[in-house]
């Protein structure tokens, strides 16, 4: 009886010890995937209960664009997409946020997706309507004013690099598919 004991506890003890040992790798992994930058952040996405924790897109570059439904630069979005859809297997992320701090875009977030989506198709992620100027900048883009400064109109691009240290902003009149824009994207990829 008790050579059983011991024999139970033995298997017990080796149980538990191989069972430590799966679950550490795991908990490292998770801490792994975190991020210690300002993309620490869940957004919620435009017109919808979800919300992105943007940590995945970690080692990634960013093009990070402030939107309006309403702009003249609001067909920027076709050239957006045609960005993200030629670059996005390099590894770059474009992140559209909506802003009404320019009075110029929708009231109601379904005719905000409506422009995007429908009129643009734009694929991308996009986020609900936040500020982007000011003390009540959503995370995102109170990092980038510090970094450079606050957006002065809409469609202001921010391209991040993939360690989050490189911060070049573009204004509005920076078409997306321009040669400057295209030069720091491209430097960007290179060096993921």
């Amino acid at each position: 009886m008790i050579r059983n004991i011991l024999l139970s506890t033995a298997i017990i003890s080796f149980s538990l010890l191989a069972n430590a040992e799966s679950i550490q790798p795991t908990n490292l992994q998770h801490a792994e995937q975190g991020c210690n930058d300002f993309t620490n952040v869940s957004m919620r996405k435009l017109r919808s209960k979800e919300t992105l924790d943007l940590c995945q897109f970690k080692g990634k570059p960013l093009l990070i664009v402030n939107t309006a439904s309403n702009c003249g630069f609001t067909s920027q979005f076709k050239g957006l997409e045609e960005v993200y859809q030629k670059y996005q297997d390099q590894g770059l992320v474009v992140l559209g946020f909506p802003s009404d701090d320019f009075f110029q875009e929708e009231d109601d977030e379904k005719d905000v997706a409506k422009v995007c989506y429908i009129n643009y198709g734009v694929t991308f992620p996009m986020f609900a309507t936040s500020e982007v100027r000011g003390s009540d900048a959503n995370p995102i883009f109170k990092h980038l004013n510090e970094q450079t400064s606050s957006p002065n109109w809409n469609f202001y691009k921010y391209v991040v690099s993939a360690d989050r240290t490189k911060v070049k902003r573009f204004n509005s009149k920076t078409k997306p598919n321009s040669e400057e824009l295209t030069q720091a994207i491209e430097l960007a990829i290179t060096k993921i």
